[in-house]
């Protein structure tokens, strides 16, 4: 889960500007816009579970399974460390400050992120992610997301927009190769750009309705637009969300935590 943070940094960057197969395969990825049309989701990037009735398309996290006989996205964190995989990538992929050290997203600081800023990290980056999307196509899944692809407003200047725009073509590229799908997730004030520069086909976001980002996703995706709001942000009830022209159709209210249903805290409604 991530939220983009604007400000006079994403200003700036403005102007410088389990099963083995799907059932429901995509047969041209740049139309996986199309199959989510009217379509009701789960996010289960908290540990899969099995979905609601009602549910056609759901995502989870890459190292977790396919939902069987139903639309999946895979989720990857593409631009940042996950937590407790710092060591795993090779120094020469990982962003330093001027001392040396990780530089770490200020709003998840047990993320660190990715060097695109040289030839050297995007090959590395590249390389990496890369298997990741082929392992989601191996194991089923019909989409992937895209998390922190704005990790360039984060970087105090050492990575450009034209880095991840770059990181971002290669990326889909590979997705498309591997018959997937590829979605951008939030980042709403770069969607044209993702979309027309780097070829995604859909996006993925978090809390529009909160943030006023709802239309910008909508106007470029149009229907292949998957929304989630929050029950700790919510700027008002979420059955008024779900009326509100501006929201995506495709909008689901979840906790914050992305509980399964076993655990008290668990909360899931749809639009």
């Amino acid at each position: 889960m991530r939220r983009f943070v604007g400000g006079a940094a994403a200003a700036a960057t403005m102007i410088a500007l389990a099963a083995c197969t799907a059932s429901v395969p995509t047969a041209d990825p740049t139309d996986f816009a199309a199959s989510l049309d009217g379509a009701t989701f789960d996010y289960q990037l908290g540990g899969g579970y099995a979905p609601a009735g009602d549910v056609t398309v759901v995502v989870r996290d890459r190292s977790d399974v396919p939902a069987a006989g139903l639309l999946s996205i895979c989720y990857i964190n593409a631009f940042q460390t996950q937590p407790d995989e710092l060591e795993d990538w090779p120094s020469d992929a990982v962003l330093v400050d001027d001392s040396g050290l990780p530089v770490r997203d200020p709003d998840w600081p047990d993320e660190a992120l990715l060097d695109i800023s040289s030839p050297t990290g995007r090959e590395i980056v590249v390389a990496t992610v890369g298997e990741w999307i082929r392992q989601c196509a191996e194991d089923g899944f019909d989409a992937v997301e895209f998390d922190n692809l704005d990790s360039f407003t984060r970087a105090d200047g050492r990575i450009s927009v034209d880095d991840g725009m770059e990181v971002a073509a290669s990326l889909v590229s590979i997705a498309h190769a591997a018959g997937l799908g590829a979605g951008q997730k939030n980042a709403a004030e770069f969607a044209v750009a993702f979309r027309d520069q780097a070829g995604f086909d859909f996006a993925v976001s978090e809390e529009c309705a909160a943030y006023d980002e709802c239309s910008a996703y909508v106007e470029t995706y149009g229907a292949g637009v998957l929304n989630i709001e929050y029950t700790d942000n919510l700027p008002r009830p979420f059955a008024e969300v779900c009326t509100d022209a501006d929201s995506p159709p495709a909008t689901i209210l979840r906790d914050r935590a992305l509980a399964t249903p076993a655990d008290p805290a668990y909360v899931r409604e749809s639009c």
